[in-house]
């Protein structure tokens, strides 16, 4: 994803998908997310419609910053991880490699992605963006196993990430003051733990 740029002083020289995203998140917060038009993001950008749509697709795709060039780097990573590492470990490493922010970057992060997760005009689209990142995890997990990714465990594992990494995203939403790496890792280690633990899940009746 993109990183949010330092306080803006007038329309740069030059338009770009950071300061065209800038502008939207502010109409964003000032209008909400559906009253707010493309005609709208590009008078505020100083930009005509054809401009807008060389950056971006549809307004929907905004939230998502740069996520086509975001989902290139962490195949990379996931890549490159040791292969002595075990699967599960390295699709955790991995997870958190994404998900790692400069703290100056993490403002605009929490803003974007308590915008994905809360507006139901977005909800469809991100449907379309989980299954393109789950696709990453399934297409890792399958050659290091030698399955192909229509696999049933390379699309499970990819499931399962994402559900992790969305219900981690949701507590460090709902309490601001906790670290989201932390709270990652503790999603994924927390479930691991679980299921391995040498008595089994223990699950209490009521």
């Amino acid at each position: 994803m993109t990183r949010p740029q330092q306080g803006r002083q007038g329309r740069p020289s030059a338009t770009s998908h950071a300061w065209i995203e800038r502008v939207a998140f502010d109409l964003f917060e000032s209008k909400g997310f559906e009253a707010t038009t493309v005609d709208d993001i590009a008078r505020a950008a100083g930009i005509g419609r054809r401009t807008f749509f060389r950056y971006f697709d549809s307004k929907n795709d905004i939230p998502w910053g740069q996520f086509d060039a975001s989902l290139v780097s962490f195949r990379e990573t996931l890549r490159t991880m040791p292969s002595t590492l075990p699967v599960h470990v390295a699709v955790h490493q991995g997870v958190l490699a994404f998900n790692t922010y400069p703290p100056e970057a993490v403002p605009q992060h929490r803003q974007r992605m308590a915008l994905i997760l809360k507006t139901p005009a977005l909800q469809a689209h991100s449907v379309l963006r989980y299954a393109e990142w789950r696709a990453v995890i399934a297409d890792f997990v399958a050659a290091r196993m030698s399955l192909p990714a229509s696999d049933l465990l390379p699309r499970t594992i990819g499931h399962v990430s994402l559900a992790l990494a969305v219900t981690a995203y949701e507590h460090w939403l709902e309490n601001p003051s906790e670290d989201l790496l932390v709270v990652l890792d503790n999603a994924m280690t927390g479930l691991q733990e679980y299921l391995t633990a040498p008595s089994g899940p223990n699950v209490s009746s009521s």
